[in-house]
């Protein structure tokens, strides 16, 4: 699980074939990847080839059925995201840089139009997560700021304090939408930085995620196990790539 060198070696190759804006490496694979699953679990109707062939020509191609704009923007802004934590990666995290991540996903989006959405900036309104409660607007950034510091004081950060760190997130849910896919962004950036295999929740997995979710605190077990399992298959396109890997 733990192994700086890999993270290391992966962070390297992601900003060489980013910067050389290079098709077909590690770089666009998690961008493709990513994107598409943590799309699909918030319920994006865009398909995986559709959602590789918008980061490889930028255009949609063609489709059969009517292609929600927000879908496609939202995957268009995914891709930014992604390119911003592989930038900022080897710096501590903050709810600037969380900010920032949000106000990227969200540009241009019909939610960037509401009035009562806060892009880029802490939700205004109460809301809930599969029912359950998240802490209120007004206490959003006293808590968010509560967990950044005790997290940033770990002096060696392993994989359940990333998924503590996950968890405690999306229960405070600081955002008004885009609060799951801002938490997994901030999980590829906490495992490059502390020298962890990333790991990408797929829809197989995506139950089995939010029961561990729903269950930590008291059973771990499924949390870590669904995760465990997510970075069993990302190590195996690690190997596939030659990126260091001796875990």
């Amino acid at each position: 699980m733990h192994n700086a060198d890999t993270s290391t070696a992966l962070l390297l190759r992601l900003r060489q074939e980013k910067e050389a804006a290079m098709k077909g490496g590690i770089y666009h694979r998690i961008q493709v990847d990513l994107t598409y699953n943590s799309n699909h679990i918030e319920g994006s109707r865009l398909t995986l080839e559709q959602t590789r062939y918008i980061f490889e020509t930028n255009t949609l191609g063609i489709t059969t059925q009517s292609t929600n704009i927000d879908d496609i923007m939202e995957t268009v802004n995914h891709f930014r995201c992604i390119d911003y934590v592989i930038d900022h990666a080897d710096t501590p995290l903050t709810e600037e840089h969380i900010k920032s991540l949000h106000a990227i996903l969200k540009n241009n989006t019909s939610d960037s139009r509401r009035s009562w959405f806060a892009v880029g900036d802490y939700k205004r309104l109460a809301n809930e997560v599969g029912g359950e409660t998240t802490t209120q607007p007004e206490d959003v950034q006293k808590r968010l700021s509560a967990l950044l510091e005790a997290h940033n004081r770990i002096e060696k950060v392993d994989f359940d304090n990333i998924l503590d760190f996950h968890v405690q997130f999306e229960r405070i849910h600081p955002f008004q939408d885009g609060n799951g896919r801002i938490g997994r962004l901030l999980i590829l950036w906490q495992c490059l930085q502390n020298g962890i295999v990333p790991f990408i929740i797929t829809e197989e997995l995506r139950l089995f995620y939010y029961r561990g979710i729903q269950n930590w605190g008291h059973t771990n077990g499924y949390l870590r196990d669904t995760c465990l399992t997510a970075q069993d298959n990302f190590k195996d396109i690690l190997q596939y790539f030659r990126v260091n890997n001796n875990n």
